[in-house]
């Protein structure tokens, strides 16, 4: 199969994206510090999800939610790393998107590039409205639309401004989440070994008793992990985020390399604090949240309130990120001639701007909907986009079976992040996403979800290859210029 690649020459090292303006360059410039890329790496785990959703899984699967969130996060881990040896061997705006492009064909990274900016396009909308429901909590003499209005336009004026300023809100948003967990652990350790605020050890109770450790039986481990793995989307921001910033080998390296750590102490660690803690049945952790349970049963002042502000940093954090990540996604598109032309140009700041606004327009209908329409064409937005994360990391999968042959032919010293037990290892992550989608068809909500999100994909697929056979029709002899073969 065919696409749009041309190969360095064997032996040349990858470059940074050049300066706008430049020959050859995409026109992003290399705005966001070592300290942006690093912050954006380590918050990337930590969404909205995280606080608010998790309450979900541990219901379905008691304290066996730590194996749920365990084989999410090794799936994570191991598509991470695939996302990592391509994106530090060759750093593109696009990311997978660009390697599906490349590897696949044109359909491949068309479809998962269109699908991928629908996904955080809707995104959009879930934030901004989780945000102006906050914010009207505290200040209820202002509707909630116009809080949702606020928030959109505050972060869309700071990802036009420049990538520098997006990176700056982010350092601060995300570094607010990391402390907040951290702190949350911390106490949580302490009180579990029976220290002050505690009055006595935890102990192994609420792990092993209120009906064991897997309460509902070995199966809800599976249930769990559908109602988690979706708060892991977002991990591979960073290796977009890379293709601005001065040193994106180095960034994208460090980022794949740290992602075991930031998993198992982000995810896992907070988890076993919550479940360890309280009883998984607890209608503390029902009414009001896992996090908020906890610190209310270790007395802490204000628990409530400092949750609020912790779960608005999360949603701001996950509204500027989305915003910038449907933009760049876009702009990709727009480079490659998949989506308007204007698409891919930048301002004179290396801003994207018409990418930006188109995504931020449908994020505002996305929100107008969630106010008339919230039963039906906003429930159908969320669902056809729910499985989204599924897609593109089954599309990961199989570009890096066939971009790590054509590296080690052509330009081996690229391969500086290598994904373990090739191709073995890969298969075997590719038969577990495909049977996390067999298992989704088994659960009610999964299923609507899924029968959705694979309407839609197919959708965005036939227009995917109605739009190739035509760009193939007007170019003499079939095939558009510029293409090689991607085996």
């Amino acid at each position: 199969m065919s696409s749009q690649y041309t190969p360095r020459p064997s032996g040349e090292p990858p470059q940074s994206p050049p300066a706008p303006g430049s020959p050859g360059g995409d026109g992003l410039q290399a705005g966001l510090k070592n300290r942006h890329l690093s912050m954006i790496a380590i918050g990337g785990v930590i969404g909205a999800g995280l606080f608010v959703g998790s309450k979900a899984g541990i219901a379905d699967a008691g304290p066996g939610i730590l194996l749920s969130y365990a084989l999410a996060g090794l799936l994570v881990v191991l598509v991470m790393r695939m996302l990592g040896e391509m994106a530090a061997a060759d750093p593109a705006s696009g990311s997978f998107s660009t390697y599906a492009d490349r590897a696949l064909g044109r359909w491949a990274g068309f479809t998962i590039g269109w699908l991928y900016w629908f996904f955080w396009a809707v995104v959009l909308a879930v934030e901004a409205t989780a945000a102006a429901e906050i914010l009207e909590g505290w200040v209820p003499a202002v509707d909630q639309w116009v809080w949702a209005l606020l928030v959109m336009l505050v972060l869309t004026g700071t990802n036009l401004i420049s990538v520098g300023s997006y990176g700056e809100f982010e350092f601060w948003f995300a570094g607010i989440k990391v402390v907040a967990i951290i702190a949350f652990i911390v106490v949580g350790l302490i009180a579990f070994v029976g220290l002050p605020p505690a009055d006595s050890a935890a102990g192994m109770e609420n792990l092993t008793g209120h009906g064991g450790f897997l309460p509902n039986g070995p199966g809800a481990i599976l249930s769990g992990m559908l109602l988690v793995v979706f708060s892991f989307m977002g991990s591979e921001i960073v290796t977009l985020a890379a293709a601005e910033s001065p040193n994106p080998v180095t960034a994208v390296r460090k980022a794949v390399n740290s992602v075991i750590w930031r998993i198992g102490l982000f995810y896992i660690g907070s988890m076993f604090v919550i479940v360890s803690l309280l009883p998984w049945d607890s209608k503390a952790i029902a009414t009001d949240g896992p996090y908020v349970a906890v610190l209310d049963a270790l007395d802490i002042p204000y628990a409530g309130t400092v949750m609020d502000v912790v779960v608005l940093t999360a949603v701001l954090s996950c509204l500027n990120s989305g915003l910038y990540t449907a933009s760049r996604m876009a702009f990709s598109l727009g480079e490659r001639g998949d989506a308007p032309a204007s698409f891919g140009r930048t301002n004179g700041r290396g801003v994207p701007t018409a990418a930006i606004l188109a995504s931020v327009a449908f994020g505002f209908v996305a929100v107008f909907f969630n106010y008339i329409a919230k039963d039906t064409v906003f429930e159908f937005l969320l669902n056809s986009s729910g499985a989204v994360a599924l897609f593109v990391w089954l599309v990961i999968c199989a570009s890096q079976l066939r971009m790590r042959r054509r590296i080690e032919r052509e330009a081996p010293e690229r391969l500086t992040v290598r994904m373990w037990l090739y191709p073995y290892l890969t298969w075997a992550t590719i038969g577990l996403i495909v049977f996390v989608i067999g298992y989704m068809f088994t659960d009610d909500d999964g299923r609507t979800q899924m029968v959705l999100s694979l309407a839609v994909a197919a959708g965005v697929l036939i227009t995917s290859l109605v739009k190739d056979r035509l760009r193939r029709a007007a170019v003499p002899g079939g095939e558009p210029a510029g293409t090689v073969d991607a085996g």
